[in-house]
């Protein structure tokens, strides 16, 4: 299975949050998997990416050309296939079709804009790939009350939150990712509107 990883790019990010990430990322290997992420070199994306590399596994990276040209981030470089595209919307379009399933490690804004855009497409049935939030440290638990809290006010239907799962073990994450049974729901069971 190709997993994408969603996940931070900052090299200033605590140690603790890079060794989990690894982890995860050696198991997702070590259990048969390969990856897809943004072709990271720091953050969590290099992380997971030398996590899989350590468990033997396939890498597969995708990144802008402009990241490159003017040196936005560092690219990690041992990546089997690594593909550039014009666009930020095109790598996240390329990632999304390469991907067979979706895991989300702690990131900042374009973390949490590829998990909505993953959780919307689900939700309007554009794809019926797993969805899981690996939240470490409780990263992701304020996200998680106020996504409840904007079903307690029905901006959300309750049946949203069987389009992924949350939790704080890896083995967890990567046991739902493998086992997800998830029945595809009519749009308008989802989608308020």
């Amino acid at each position: 299975m190709k997993i994408c990883v969603f996940g931070a790019a900052s090299f200033e990010i605590d140690d603790k949050y890079i060794k989990a990430t690894e982890e995860l990322g050696e198991l997702l290997a070590k259990r048969g998997h390969s990856l897809v992420f943004g072709a990271g070199g720091n953050g969590l994306m290099g992380a997971a990416a030398r996590g899989v590399k350590r468990g033997g596994g396939k890498i597969e990276g995708v990144i802008p050309h402009f990241f490159r040209e003017e040196t936005i981030e560092k690219i990690y470089d041992e990546c089997d296939e690594l593909i550039f595209t014009e666009t930020m919307a095109q790598r996240k379009t390329k990632m999304e079709d390469l991907a067979d399933a979706f895991v989300i490690v702690p990131g900042g804004i374009g973390t949490f804009e590829e998990f909505f855009e993953v959780l919307t497409l689900k939700q309007l049935g554009r794809h019926s790939k797993p969805i899981a939030i690996f939240d470490f440290n409780g990263y992701y638990k304020k996200l998680n009350e106020f996504l409840d809290f904007s079903i307690e006010e029905k901006f959300i239907k309750d049946n949203c939150k069987t389009l992924y799962s949350t939790s704080e073990n890896p083995l967890e994450v990567l046991e739902y990712i493998e086992n997800d049974n998830c029945k595809v729901l009519d749009v308008h069971e989802l989608k308020k509107g």
